[in-house]
């Protein structure tokens, strides 16, 4: 019988993984949409056509610091949650311990939800950014790691 690399693959893993990654695209919609309101609220549009709707006067701002900042925000969830989408799925094929895998989740969606609370809405100084940034990358690293070691060797 033709064992298939989806064999591995656990259901209620499964079901975690793809609850979580839901969460994760959930709220990174969220910050598209709070991006958006901020430009609205700050008067402050990337292209002419964005100000010409608004006003006739109105001119391009490239500046305005709280709009910077949740743009900031939403670069820094594509840069680590993508990678997060793929690492994890291709982990959960390695057969991995149930409860670890679901934790290692766990962490790396509720530390990417915690880096935008603190990043873009309720701004907190350092450390509590770098703390959620940390705890996805450790959660990834590890899961990047396993996978290297379970296809290489």
């Amino acid at each position: 019988m033709t064992k298939f690399i989806f064999d591995n693959l656990d259901d209620e893993l499964f079901r975690t993984y793809a609850f979580w990654s839901a969460i994760l695209v959930v709220k990174m919609l969220a910050i598209t949409q709070w991006t958006s309101e901020m430009r609205g609220r700050k008067q402050a549009f990337h292209s002419i056509e964005d100000t010409s709707y608004k006003s006739a006067t109105l001119q391009p701002k490239f500046d305005d610091p709280d709009v910077e900042r949740v743009r900031r925000a939403h670069r820094n969830d594509l840069e680590n949650i993508l990678p997060f989408f793929l690492v994890a799925f291709l982990y959960l094929l390695t057969g991995p311990n149930p409860t670890i895998a679901a934790n290692l989740i766990r962490v790396a969606a509720l530390a990417r939800i915690c880096h935008s609370v603190v990043y873009a809405v309720y701004v907190l100084p350092q450390p509590a950014r770098f703390l959620s940034f940390a705890a996805m990358l450790l959660a990834n690293g590890y899961m990047a790691a396993s996978c290297v070691f379970y296809y290489c060797f």
